[in-house]
């Protein structure tokens, strides 16, 4: 069951390109996510921010640590997005060690807004954010949706972390894989 349609947006992301030499050689390039994603079952984890604590300490890592069996249950990325710039999710997966879940910077907020999880976190200074969810999205279709409890009343202190956990999403794919073999 598709619960929200994937938005046709551009993330801008850099990357290496060796070619350009210095201390800094990365270059701007599109990420079309539609164009991407078709095809291709993915995980997707969106959180408020990085080097926020929840999101540092416990989902980026269990995701990581997730990673290989999240690619045996027939996944061919896992990705997090998030509403900040390339530069903030570059350096802050290099301060988490990150070697395995790719990095997707929402900075101006489409990709959230889109799928309707954008929230006001002014409260905390952050203005808009993502609300946390996770999502398995198969050829363009979400099979499978995780998303915390209390969107609505996004401006309270709390920042739920339980639906969306990648336990959760493990789970889903491996009694989705069963169900299929039945």
């Amino acid at each position: 069951m598709q619960y929200r349609p994937i938005p046709d947006v551009v993330l801008k992301t850099r990357v290496r390109d060796e070619s350009i030499g210095g201390d800094n050689p990365y270059r701007w390039q599109d990420y079309h996510v539609r164009q991407e994603w078709a095809g291709k079952r993915i995980v997707v984890f969106s959180l408020p921010g990085a080097f926020t604590p929840t999101c540092s300490n416990e989902q980026c890592p269990a995701f990581e640590q997730l990673y290989d069996q999240l690619r045996a249950e027939n996944v061919d990325e896992v990705y997090c997005i998030a509403v900040n710039d390339a530069f903030v999710m570059f350096q802050w997966a290099k301060h988490l060690g990150l070697k395995k879940v790719k990095m997707l910077p929402d900075g101006s907020g489409e990709f959230t807004r889109r799928m309707g999880m954008l929230v006001r976190k002014d409260h905390l200074g952050f203005g808009l954010r993502s609300w946390r969810y996770a999502m398995v999205v198969d050829d363009l279709a979400i099979t499978n949706w995780f998303e915390e409890p209390g969107i609505n009343d996004a401006g309270a202190d709390d920042d739920p972390y339980e639906a969306s956990a990648p336990a959760h999403v493990l789970e889903a794919l491996r009694a989705q894989r069963r169900r299929e073999a039945a």
